[in-house]
């Protein structure tokens, strides 16, 4: 399993940003999904992302387009892309009255 299951931050999040435009049709390059039915992932703990990517790459989770991606993909892709969505900052606001 990549070193970034473990360690976030293994990844080099700049040269993930260049591996997220793949991601860009559905996740958005931000990490703000453009698909509802797929995940935001701005922010997502970076150990979270490549243990998932790892899960869809090894078959061990199922969704067509992200284990066709993910098969592609090697250890070190993994963890620079899981670094870079992990290093978006995001801010979260409440809505009056909810």
């Amino acid at each position: 399993m990549p070193a970034a299951a473990q360690d976030a931050a293994a990844g080099d999040p700049m040269r993930g940003r260049q591996i997220a435009r793949v991601c860009a049709a559905c996740h958005g390059i931000n990490g703000i999904a453009k698909n509802p039915d797929a995940a935001n992932l701005a922010g997502q703990d970076g150990g979270y992302l490549v243990r998932q990517l790892v899960a869809f790459r090894s078959g061990d989770r199922k969704n067509d387009t992200m284990s066709l991606i993910a098969a592609g993909m090697t250890d070190s892709q993994i963890e620079d892309v899981s670094a870079y969505f992990a290093a978006i900052k995001i801010q979260v606001t409440s809505v009056p009255g909810q």
